[in-house]
Formats: C-alpha cells, sequence, structure tokens
C-alpha cells in the first residue's frame, strides 16, 4: 500500500506529459470573453484569430451592456472598439443636488494585444494586451496571458493582470504604483498607467464536450471596484464564473454563463472571414471560351469590330468599349468595367472576346481600362500567350510574366469612339441606413429611408452628379450629448442635418476628370460636396507607373450647408481647407497614407491612416489626425482617431460587383482634424489599376 501514492504520482505525471505532447493535434478555436477578444469569459486569454478575422459581437452581464468589434489585423497583432453600458451607474451616487445625473453610464474602449509566442508542441501561446489604454480608465487593464492546449478537447489559461485585472487579490506592484488618471476630455492614451500598480493572477480553463460545446471554469481577477463596489450596481459575492458556448459552425457562438455568484451573463459573437464569401465563389454569366485564331484576312477599318466586340461584351456584366484603334499587328481597347471588382478579370473577358473579333494578323492586344474618362493603366497581352495557355496548369501566372502592365500613355491620334459609349446614365432608388452613434441618451439610432442617386456621364471626363435621402424614421430631437468644442461647429453639428425633417441634398455636382501627362491626373469638383459643405475641390495626384507610392495635393474652397430643407442656403461660415497627401505600398495588403494640411475648422496638422487590403475587395484600417487644436479645443475625444472597414457588396451576393459597405467606428465625430469628404476623389478612384493589386487578383483573368 505504500507505493500506492508513489505509483498514483508516476500516472498523473505520466499523463500531463501526454496531454502536454500532444499538442500538435489541437483543434479548439479561440472563443470571445465578453469584452470581444480572445479569452474565457471576462478574462483575456493568449490565443489570436485567424489572420484578417472581423468579430462582431454583443455580451450582457447584469447591468454591463457590451457592443464590440475585434480585427485581426496581422497574424499576432488585433484590435478591439468597444462600446460599453452599465446600467444603475448613480445607484449609491447623487449630483450636488441630490438627483442622479443620469441612470446609465456608456463608455468607448479601444484594446490592443500582440501575441508574443504562438502555441507550439510543448509552448504555450502568450499574448501582451491593453484594454481601454486611452480612455477614462474606469475599464483600463494590461494583461499578460499564457494559452496551452491538450489532446485537442482542454484549454488551460494563465495569467498576470494590472489595473482592473490587477484589482482582485493582488500579489503587490511590481512595476511602481499606478497613479490616478488624469481624463481631461478623454482619448488620450494612459501612458504612465501601463502595467503599473497591483497585479494579480487569473486563470481558468475551457473543455470542448464535443465539436459544438464548449464547457468554461474561470477565476477572475477584476474586482468590479467601480460597479459593484462603489456604485452598487450588482454584488460581486465569488471571484469564480462559470459558462457554457455553443458554436455550430466557424461563423458564429452564443455563451451563457453564471458570473461573480450573482449575475447571468449572454454573449454572440459572429465571425466574418474576408476570404470566405456567404453564398461560396462569385457566380456570373461563364467566360468566352478563347477562339483559335482564324484563317488570314484583309484588316477592315476599326469602327467596323467596335459592334460585334460590344455585342460579344453584353453578354457578361457592365463591361462597354470605349474606343478602338488598330495598327499593324496591335490593337488598343479603351473599355470601362460597372461591375467586375477584380481589374484582371474584366481584362480577361475583353481579351476573350478580342479573339472572337480580331482577325489573324492582330497579335497584340494592349488592354486600357478607363474610370471617370481617364487612362487609368495599361496591360498588354500576346494572343498566342492566351492561345497556348488557355486550361493549362498554372496559366494564371505563366500568363502575368508574358504580360506587361505600363502607363496608359496619351489616347492614340487614330482611336474611334464607340458612339455608344456616351452619354452614359445610372440611377437607382434603394432602400437606406443612416445611423447617429455614441450619443449618451441614445447610444445607436438608426434612421430609414429612401435614398435616390444619379450618375450621368455626357461626354469621357464630364460626371454629373447627386443623392438625395429621405428619412422614414424619425429621431430623438436635440444636440449631442458631449464636452463642447472651442472650433466652429462643422462636425459636431451633424447632428441637426441627421434629425432635418424632409428630404435632403446629400450631393449634387459636376466634376471634370482628366489625364494631364504622363502618370498625373487631375479633377476638378463643384456643388454641394456633401451634406454639410458645399463649393469647390480641386485635385492632382502623381501616380507613377509600377511605383509602390503616389503624391497628391488637395485645394477646396467650401461654405457649410444649412440643415434645414434641401440644405440650398449656408450658415455663413466659409473656409479654405487642402492638403499635401503621400501614399505608400508597403507590401503584404498594407498601405500607408499620410495627409498634410488645413482642415474644415481650420486647424493645420496631418492625418495618419494604415490600412490592409485583402484580394477580395476587403478594406480594413486605422487612421488619426494630429493638429494643432489643444485637447480642451476639441472638446471630448482630445483628438479625431478610429478605425474603418469596407466589405464588398459581391462578399454577400456573390454576383459581380464594384460597390462597398464603407463603415466608421471612431469614439467622437468632433470638430478638430475635420476633413472635407469628397467622392471620386483621385487615388480612390485609381487604385485598383495599381499593378500590384492586379496582380494580387491575375488569376481572375481566366474566370
Amino acid at each position: 500500500m505504500s507505493h500506492v501514492p508513489s505509483l498514483v504520482a508516476r500516472v498523473l505525471a505520466g499523463t500531463a506529459l501526454t496531454l502536454w505532447g500532444s499538442a500538435a493535434v489541437a483543434q479548439m478555436l479561440p472563443s470571445s470573453n465578453l469584452n470581444g477578444n480572445p479569452g474565457l469569459l471576462d478574462m483575456p486569454s493568449g490565443e489570436a484569430r485567424g489572420d484578417g478575422l472581423f468579430t462582431l459581437q454583443a455580451s450582457r452581464m447584469g447591468p454591463v451592456l457590451r457592443y464590440s468589434a475585434s480585427v485581426q489585423f496581422t497574424p499576432r497583432l488585433s484590435g478591439t472598439f468597444r462600446y460599453v453600458g452599465i446600467d444603475n451607474w448613480n445607484a449609491n451616487t447623487t449630483d450636488r443636488k441630490g438627483i442622479n445625473q443620469f441612470s446609465t453610464y456608456y463608455d468607448r474602449n479601444f484594446d490592443i494585444a500582440y501575441q508574443i509566442l504562438t502555441e507550439g508542441r510543448y509552448r504555450p501561446a502568450l499574448t501582451i494586451g491593453m484594454i481601454d489604454f486611452a480612455g477614462t480608465g474606469i475599464n483600463s487593464a494590461e494583461y499578460l496571458a499564457a494559452t496551452k492546449t491538450f489532446a485537442g478537447r482542454v484549454k488551460l489559461t494563465a495569467g498576470l493582470g494590472f489595473g482592473r485585472l490587477g484589482s482582485y487579490n493582488p500579489l503587490g506592484a511590481p512595476f511602481g504604483d499606478r497613479p490616478a488618471v488624469e481624463v481631461g476630455k478623454g482619448g488620450r492614451p494612459n501612458t504612465d498607467q501601463w502595467f503599473r500598480g497591483d497585479a494579480a493572477f487569473f486563470g481558468g480553463v475551457e473543455y470542448a464536450i464535443n465539436d459544438k460545446w464548449t464547457a468554461k471554469v474561470e477565476y477572475s481577477s477584476d474586482a468590479y471596484a467601480e460597479e459593484a463596489g462603489k456604485r452598487g450596481t450588482f454584488d460581486r459575492v465569488s471571484p469564480w464564473n462559470f459558462g457554457i458556448e455553443y458554436h455550430p459552425n466557424d461563423a458564429y457562438s452564443f455563451g451563457a454563463s453564471y458570473m461573480y455568484g450573482d449575475q447571468v451573463a449572454l454573449n454572440l459573437a459572429i465571425t466574418l472571414n474576408p476570404g470566405q464569401r456567404p453564398g461560396g465563389g462569385v457566380t456570373g454569366p461563364a467566360p468566352l471560351p478563347i477562339r483559335a485564331r482564324p484563317a488570314a484576312s484583309a484588316v477592315a477599318d476599326d469602327a467596323s469590330y467596335i459592334t460585334p466586340l460590344q455585342s460579344l461584351l453584353d453578354r457578361d456584366l457592365g463591361l462597354t468599349v470605349e474606343a478602338l484603334e488598330i495598327t499593324g499587328d496591335r490593337v488598343q481597347v479603351r473599355f470601362r468595367s460597372a461591375s467586375y471588382d477584380a481589374p484582371a478579370q474584366a481584362m480577361g473577358r475583353v481579351a476573350r472576346a478580342l479573339t472572337h473579333v480580331m482577325p489573324a494578323g492582330i497579335e497584340v492586344f494592349e488592354l486600357v481600362p478607363m474610370e471617370s474618362g481617364m487612362a487609368a493603366t495599361k496591360v498588354v497581352f500576346y494572343r498566342s500567350n492566351l492561345e497556348k495557355l488557355d486550361g493549362t496548369l498554372g496559366a494564371g501566372d505563366a500568363l502575368l510574366v508574358r504580360s506587361h502592365l505600363q502607363e496608359a500613355g496619351a489616347p492614340p491620334a487614330g482611336l474611334t469612339a464607340n458612339p455608344a459609349a456616351y452619354p452614359a446614365f445610372r440611377w437607382s432608388i434603394l432602400p437606406a441606413v443612416a445611423t447617429r452613434t455614441f450619443d449618451p441618451r441614445d447610444p445607436t439610432e438608426i434612421f430609414l429611408g429612401l435614398r435616390a442617386a444619379a450618375r450621368y456621364e455626357p461626354a469621357p471626363g464630364y460626371v454629373f452628379a447627386g443623392s438625395v435621402f429621405q428619412s422614414l424614421t424619425s429621431g430623438t430631437r436635440g444636440p449631442e450629448v458631449q464636452a463642447p468644442s472651442r472650433l466652429p461647429n462643422v462636425r459636431s453639428s451633424e447632428a441637426d442635418y441627421k434629425l432635418a425633417d424632409g428630404p435632403a441634398i446629400e450631393t449634387l455636382t459636376a466634376a471634370r476628370y482628366a489625364r494631364l501627362g504622363p502618370d498625373l491626373y487631375g479633377r476638378v469638383t463643384a456643388g454641394y460636396l456633401e451634406r454639410m459643405f458645399g463649393g469647390i475641390s480641386a485635385e492632382m495626384l502623381w501616380r507613377p507607373e509600377g511605383k509602390m507610392w503616389s503624391l497628391g495635393v488637395e485645394a477646396n474652397y467650401v461654405a457649410q450647408r444649412d440643415s434645414a430643407g434641401l440644405g440650398f442656403a449656408d450658415r455663413d461660415y466659409r473656409v479654405a481647407t487642402g492638403h499635401v497627401s503621400g501614399y505608400a505600398d508597403l507590401g503584404r495588403g498594407y498601405n500607408l497614407q499620410v495627409d498634410l494640411g488645413r482642415y474644415l475648422a481650420g486647424d493645420e496638422g496631418a492625418t495618419f491612416t494604415l490600412t490592409r487590403d485583402f484580394a477580395n475587395g476587403w478594406r480594413l484600417g486605422g487612421f488619426m489626425t494630429l493638429t494643432n487644436a489643444s485637447a480642451d479645443d476639441f472638446g471630448e475625444g482630445s483628438f479625431d482617431k478610429g478605425v474603418f472597414l469596407q466589405i464588398p457588396t459581391t462578399w454577400f451576393t456573390a454576383k459581380p460587383s464594384r460597390g462597398a459597405r464603407y463603415v466608421v467606428l471612431r469614439p467622437i465625430q468632433g470638430d478638430g482634424g475635420a476633413r472635407l469628404q469628397v467622392d471620386g476623389r483621385l487615388y480612390e478612384t485609381l487604385r485598383d489599376y495599381d499593378a500590384a493589386r492586379i496582380t494580387a487578383d491575375w488569376g481572375r483573368v481566366w474566370k
């Protein structure tokens, strides 16, 4: 019997080593905690989500409601924007008059996390993170968390937390005291707080019951000192939390838990993968086959080829021949694409059609996509390569190395225009949604309505466009509740425009686009440029073909429109504004934009924007603007900053489309750093035709 304890010890040790060594077969995906970050229930973990994944989440724990949007910017770096509402905020506190100031406290949080180590056979995943690193300090915390998976069914997490994650059963302050937060106008990084003050351990275990259900147990180091202690919004009885999660697939998860011995929590997370469309691949008409070269024949005049070529392209979606010229053994076709989001796919369709139309002696196909009358670039195909590579293994890469991307060049002298290409007219009347967010009285207000839009192009480079929005629902009257700005109200009065009665003209503009010279483009736009401002905007862009950078300059003179009625009157505020902009392709889908200049409120400074582009049209990014307007002048938020997401329409519909939904999340829409919104800026108009973006989706040239 004396050998039993040692035998049990050996068995337990052997089992632990077996589990530890079997981690290579781990299949458990990271789950979301109540904050929207990878984690257990309320605590974070050492895991990272898949590269590029975007997670939307809503959770409720008693009086605490959280909405979050989390993005895995890189395989190791992630960020989360969260909006928190806490009920019964003043249950135990009153203002000087003895009356509760407000019943629900709302706060905006930004989190950031970096995975130092990925999980290996014997190594846990290790992540360092900061929660609400630039806020009021109420939700601020920092942590170091490690997670290890055993046998593909069990995950153990252990971590060390600071700030509110170091508030329960602390071990001491290893890096010094944590000074009080100087909130000021909020929105500034609390650098003197980071990893300071008391530290405490947290941890937990997750067990995969099967491939859809997971059970969780957690020990929390968050004392909820403000909510449960000072304000009495709920009772924190225990540090132990228990939960279960149901995940029918990789996109959805539903969680329920019993928290802190007093509260029930519910959690819903939806994860979107830019690389996977809900409806599968993009559908549409099948491409034409490459036609074998016909017998030799004489070349007719250019105009005689336009009609049959356009007839073939009409079977595709939105491809229009603008002009054509045949010189010797080559043909140049200038065309526009209204539907295909991948330029390579549109070019492939035009090239296939040319094999059906062009005489045998035409070997070189020069394809020039057009945008607002501007030649964006030139791609040169050789007909013999199309004939030889069609249907072969690796045809995409092989065709790319045998083709050329060049500067578009001036229009050839003998170019013959397609008489049916202009004038071009498009219009639509569609349901639309406008939002008003982060007002403490009504954090998310949605306006349902109709938007009528039209675009008329009488000739290449001339664009007349406009849109009208009619809200079908009414919102709460009154301005947003936020700290006042000392700057002109160029954006803080936005609520006046969204709450206006009757139809409103959003835009009504006339624009002229032109290629001014080699790699140089220009734009002039006049009219009602956006809902709040009208005037004139002029821009030039230098976009060297084959380079990883572009330079632009823009100048505007605008007046603030009135919010009432259609917005024809103005508010007697006028300003000259403009920027010098630099655009850099950093490779692997990352792009940096820097704008230096003067903003709508007259302040001067710079905006820094980092974007990640995915081959299928998704764009994720963040921005911040620093100007000579002080934090006190700016008001609540201290300076302009935010994150944005662009999702192509085709991702939802699986139909060819160049449309997209653009969502911006910013803590405060203040007056400082506010830039004029102008449709059709040159870089955005031409960006899809950079060499890097054309080649990124080159495989679709055969589709």
